[in-house]
């Protein structure tokens, strides 16, 4: 299978790397600037900005600025859902369905 790449923006990377290293299993690629940061788990290439960081965090040309949690989305296969819904909350995420920090 290729590789997908998503790129996903967050108010914070530096924040945003334990929750999809720790919490989800990714591993960091590549974090050169507070701002960037590359993580893979598989064949996901999971690519985070901030807003105005790099050429993906910048605005369009109607002014309207990149925000986290936009439309990008991305679905992660498990072996037992309750189980990692379970895990998750214990770690203290309270049963959110996304990390936006």
């Amino acid at each position: 299978m290729s590789k997908v790449n998503v790129r996903y923006i967050v108010n914070d990377v530096d924040a945003a790397i334990p929750f999809y290293t720790d919490m989800l299993g990714f591993k960091v690629e590549m974090h050169p600037a507070p701002g960037f940061a590359s993580l893979s788990r598989g064949d996901l290439q999971l690519l985070l900005n901030r807003p105005g960081a790099g050429g993906a965090g910048q605005a369009m040309r109607d002014g309207q600025s990149p925000a986290p949690g936009g439309w990008n989305r991305i679905h992660l296969l498990v072996d037992d859902l309750a189980a990692e819904v379970e895990r998750l909350r214990a770690a203290g995420l309270g049963g959110q369905a996304h990390f936006d920090p």
